[in-house]
């Protein structure tokens, strides 16, 4: 009976060392998880998120104000600059002619590549007008058909850099450069495209300065789309 006894007491030592190595175990878990719990927590805290759109402008405000070099621009240096467009009817007689030197007398760009912008202006009359867009046929080339005035997307970087008129040293970064292009597109829709829009009528005569988007490398002119920078109604709708 006394050797059982002592048999169960060293059995029993073991279960006690292990229950106690369990507790330590245990609470170093707790200690583990809690210290998580913690860093995410504040991880949560510190961390926000924004729109890509306010982000970008947001960097490229810090020492750039865009609407107000957009303003200065497109009023101080693009509207003067006007009268250097190159008439569209001669430019399309050109392209078909010689491209090449069409290319390297009006074209501009910012960048390398075959994406060019030309300042081009002349005078139509409004065939259709639709959704998005004006239909016109040119006062001077009866040939083209396919040329169009956008009233609905002018976005993109032809209107800011048709005229040649941007110099690439004079922005930090290129979210500067988007930004100009943004603020005067802006600026084109609200004061040049809004009021158009509610004159253009089928038969009226439309004078226009505008900048067109071609690709040198593969050139298509039967569809012309022009992102308009000055419209002016001349007349009221024939009958």
């Amino acid at each position: 009976m006394g050797k059982e006894t002592k048999r169960r007491r060293r059995n029993k030592k073991p279960l006690l060392k292990t229950t106690g190595n369990n507790k330590h175990m245990r609470r170093k878990i707790i200690k583990y998880v809690l210290s998580i719990l913690l860093i995410v927590f504040i991880a949560y805290h510190s961390v926000y998120f924004e729109k890509l759109d306010t982000v970008k402008r947001a960097s490229s405000s810090k020492g750039f104000e865009a609407n107000l070099h957009a303003n200065d621009f497109y009023n101080n240096k693009l509207l003067p600059h006007l009268g250097n467009a190159v008439e569209l009817g001669a430019l399309i007689s050109l392209l078909k002619t010689e491209p090449g030197k069409a290319f390297k007398e009006y074209s501009h760009a910012l960048g390398l590549g075959n994406i060019r912008y030309f300042l081009v202006q002349g005078e139509g009359i409004i065939s259709s007008v639709g959704v998005d867009a004006v239909s016109v046929s040119l006062s001077n080339n009866a040939t083209t058909t396919a040329i169009t005035i956008t009233t609905e997307f002018v976005y993109g970087n032809a209107i800011r850099d048709a005229s040649g008129l941007i110099n690439l040293n004079d922005f930090r970064n290129t979210a500067d450069l988007n930004s100009l292009s943004e603020e005067i597109n802006e600026i084109v829709r609200k004061d040049v495209v809004s009021p158009f829009k509610q004159k253009a009528e089928r038969g009226r005569v439309v004078k226009f300065t505008g900048a067109i988007e071609l690709n040198q490398a593969h050139l298509d002119m039967d569809a012309i789309e022009i992102l308009p920078i000055q419209l002016a109604i001349l007349n009221n709708p024939s009958n």
